[in-house]
């Protein structure tokens, strides 16, 4: 098969290669999937230039956890009504050596999801490590049904992601952006307010939530704490998936006195029940009509590194993603 891999870290240019594997075969519970669309996350890019100082977890990686196409083998236990079967899946690079920038993948059944017969294969590549990192952000304090929900940053895939569910969840959802472009995708999503993150952003929230924001969605912790504590309803909770700076000051007595719940969730590590969960809800959004992420752009496996430039520095918002021929 072809496929793209790198067996040392750094620049794009200087580590991917593109090249002939063997077909891998499916052990006893896992499918193998032709692959149509490969989906670049930042952290797979981060895993290529060894941006946490881990090194390399094995002596050839084949990048990207999230991908697309055909089930069209099976190992033992796994039934053949598999094969055939338009499917996403999730997590093929996490733990894992090899994942779904080639033209087949293999992965255990737990993590792969049906695809709705609606949505096109390109929206399945862009819905694993977003979806489930959204998932587990609006939902971790519990239930948000009737409650109000502040996304920062619901542009991004995660934070669009995380506006949608939040929605099908019953929550009132105001989102924030950095540019006046990007509130109709917030909006679309199904934010019911939208605000540019400029000056006064607390005094706005405020106004929309006047008895304050009882969960917040954060993508950027360090730069976002003091407003997101300015806000935060009495016992209200933030769960964070990423921040701005690795150490970032806490306005501690101010949450404190709110009694505020902080929660910091990586996908990768998302318990197991609680992905299968954010899979089935991803799937009745998509199903109920939600038109899934924005692709920025499709390339082509041959120019892999060029897609991974595109995640490092984007041009336009929008997923990234690879068609695997």
């Amino acid at each position: 098969m072809k496929a793209a891999w790198y067996e040392k870290q750094g620049a794009a240019r200087d580590v991917l290669t593109i090249g002939e594997m063997d077909d891998p075969q499916p052990l006893a519970g896992e499918v193998r999937i032709r692959v149509a669309f490969s989906g670049v996350n930042p952290g797979d890019v981060k895993k290529r230039e060894d941006a946490f100082g881990v090194g390399m977890p094995y002596p050839r990686v084949v990048p990207h956890s999230d991908g697309s196409g055909k089930v069209d083998a099976v190992g033992e236990g796994v039934s053949r009504e598999w094969i055939g079967r338009r499917v996403w899946c999730y997590g093929a690079q996490s733990y894992r050596p090899f994942g779904t920038a080639a033209q087949y993948t293999v992965v255990p059944l737990k993590l792969v999801v049906p695809l709705p017969e609606v949505v096109p294969l390109e929206q399945g590549a862009c819905l694993g490590i977003p979806g489930i990192t959204a998932h587990r952000a609006v939902h971790v304090a519990g239930s948000v049904k009737g409650k109000t929900v502040l996304v920062q940053g619901g542009a991004g895939a995660v934070g669009a992601c995380a506006v949608q569910l939040a929605h099908q969840a019953g929550a009132r959802v105001v989102a924030t952006c950095r540019a006046e472009a990007d509130k109709e995708i917030a909006s679309r999503a199904g934010a019911d307010e939208v605000l540019l993150t400029n000056a006064n952003l607390a005094e706005r929230i405020r106004v929309s939530a006047p008895d304050g924001v009882h969960h917040v969605v954060e993508v950027a912790f360090g730069a976002n704490i003091k407003t997101d504590t300015e806000v935060l309803a009495q016992g209200g909770s933030i769960a964070t998936y990423a921040t701005n700076t690795p150490m970032p000051e806490i306005p501690v007595w101010q949450l404190v006195f709110v009694n505020a719940r902080l929660f910091f969730v990586g996908s990768d590590d998302v318990p197991p029940n609680a992905k299968i969960e954010a899979t089935q809800d991803i799937n009745n959004a998509l199903a109920a009509g939600w038109q899934g992420l924005d692709i920025a752009e499709i390339v082509p496996l041959v120019q892999i590194a060029r897609a991974h430039e595109l995640v490092e520095h984007p041009v336009k918002p929008g997923r990234v993603i690879v068609a695997i021929s």
